[in-house]
């Protein structure tokens, strides 16, 4: 298994880095990475960020189109839509559980068995369900 090499920079080499760049040597963060052989996207920015220089990381503007906007703000609305009706169901669904438990102990059922019971359709069994809900009341 081959080792793996970890690098660990002094504290006036980051300080120096920081300073060539600030100076305006090197242009860019990529230009001062390859110039010392440094590994990793993130190593210089952390260090910018570690010693108050946020100003020379490269600032991200994002150009979108005014359809683009409204299409991110009508699906983050919509996410959130979904997000309250998932919760309302899950409290009606908490809610029709309980009630389905109140009315088995009503009538003397357990509640895996009643949910066991094969459904059968038609006026017979619409006048059970209604006797059924009378007798939970």
């Amino acid at each position: 298994m081959q080792q793996r090499l970890v690098l660990r920079y002094s504290m006036s080499f980051k300080r120096q880095v920081v300073s060539e760049l600030e100076s305006g040597r090197f242009d860019s963060i990529g230009q001062v990475s390859e110039h010392y052989g440094i590994a990793g996207s993130e190593t210089v920015r952390n260090w910018l960020r570690k010693f108050g220089r946020n100003h020379l990381c490269p600032k991200v503007i994002r150009v979108e189109k005014p359809d683009e906007q409204n299409q991110v703000r009508q699906l983050k609305k919509q996410i959130k839509q979904l997000k309250e009706a998932l919760g309302q169901t899950q409290a009606e669904n908490v809610i029709n559980q309980e009630f389905l438990k109140i009315a088995c102990e009503e009538m003397g059922q357990d509640v895996d068995v009643f949910k066991k019971k094969p459904i059968s359709s038609g006026p017979r069994r619409q006048r059970m369900v209604r006797d059924q809900c009378d007798l939970a009341l």
